[in-house]
């Protein structure tokens, strides 16, 4: 049995495939200019050998507005109005800042700024695999840091739990590795943790697999978590420099961008691939809204990220944007002032309230069996 790209091509088919790739090179010459045609060329072959291929509408090239006020308030009008049925959300480390857990490129407080201590070669270096092998303990003693459970969700993540409860949340696409949207209720099958998890584990060695919970034992215990197996090191499944992304990055965009009719993007600088040009996957047809303090997510067409991911990013401040609407400030605010607009504010506030309770209860009895554990023994 094989796939259509396995299947023969008949010489009907050959036609239709030659009118259809003159039509798009007519479309592309009129879009782009002969100049530019080239650049498109070269960025479509690297997009579609990587399976990068960008959402594509018709209207394209209209150059026509997807609502007629392209501010928050606009959309927020819009959105009482017309409402939205499949949302992607699309975050960074951002929507955590509020929890406690540091970012990694704000000045002073953010995480690379405060890595010195462990005398890295450099910042990143901690996230590398080359380094982990050899020294695997620097990234175990940020992690007892930033170990998921010693942290509560932000309103940003539990807007996104209501965007799923209210039938509006297609997918929730994530850079973060805490783990916050799990505890939020957001179910793993919305799921996308482009950057791995903290939930499962394996051993380098002979890939046993090992839960959260022992995970958590060994760091808060100032172990180095080995196999009990083979005596490797058990890593988290978060994806280190020069590692695969997970399957669903890869399998779920292609699907779920064609449907989105509202892609929303909190806490993200944008700058790390192939996550960022996720943006470029959305249709034409579908408003995209950024809330983070600074707006980003602009792409050079001179640049490689144009060539390799599809598109001109984010247009905000462009006279050709026809559908980029910023929120200029932290997550949490942006949020709350779209609930407000939605007259959700009540619902929010009553699930981050219920929430927190259960928590904490489960919290409390985790800290009594851990009391009665050390009694015992």
């Amino acid at each position: 049995m094989c796939d259509d790209k396995d299947k023969p091509t008949t010489s009907k088919e050959k036609n239709k495939n030659n009118e259809e790739s003159n039509q798009e090179t007519e479309y592309t010459k009129d879009c782009l200019g002969e100049e530019d045609s080239t650049m498109e060329a070269m960025r479509k072959f690297f997009a579609q050998n990587l399976n990068l291929n960008t959402a594509q509408d018709e209207d394209d090239c209209t150059g026509k507005k997807l609502i007629d006020d392209l501010t928050f308030e606009g959309l927020c009008e819009h959105w009482k109005t017309k409402g939205f049925k499949n949302i992607i959300t699309m975050v960074g480390a951002g929507i955590s800042t509020s929890a406690g857990i540091p970012d990694f490129r704000s000045p002073g407080s953010g995480l690379y700024d405060n890595l010195q201590k462990y005398n890295l070669p450099h910042p990143s270096a901690i996230f590398e695999s080359h380094y982990f092998e050899q020294n695997p303990k620097p990234f175990f003693a940020l992690a007892k840091e930033l170990y998921p459970g010693s942290f509560n969700p932000t309103p940003s993540h539990y807007f996104v739990r209501l965007l799923h409860e209210k039938g509006l949340l297609l997918r929730h696409y994530t850079q973060n590795i805490d783990t916050l949207e799990r505890v939020a209720g957001v179910p793993d099958e919305k799921l996308v943790e482009a950057h791995g998890t903290f939930y499962t584990n394996h051993c380098m060695g002979c890939d046993m697999q090992y839960s959260m919970e022992w995970m958590k034992d060994q760091i808060f215990s100032d172990k180095l978590p080995t196999c009990t197996n083979c005596k490797s090191v058990v890593k988290p499944d978060i994806v280190f420099f020069g590692e695969n992304l997970p399957d669903k990055f890869y399998t779920l965009p292609g699907k779920d961008f064609n449907k989105c009719d509202l892609l929303i993007i909190m806490g993200t600088s944008l700058e790390v691939q192939p996550f960022a040009s996720l943006v470029d996957r959305a249709g034409r047809r579908c408003l995209r809204l950024l809330i983070n303090r600074t707006k980003v997510g602009g792409n050079d067409h001179g640049g490689l990220g144009y060539w390799f991911f599809g598109g001109p990013g984010l247009m905000f401040d462009s006279p050709n944007n026809t559908r980029d609407i910023a929120y200029v400030g932290d997550c949490d605010d942006g949020v709350w002032a779209l609930v407000g607009a939605l007259g959700w504010t009540d619902e929010l506030s009553h699930l981050i309230k219920t929430e927190n309770e259960r928590l904490a209860k489960e919290n409390a009895v985790q800290r009594q069996r851990k009391e009665k554990d050390k009694q015992s023994s």
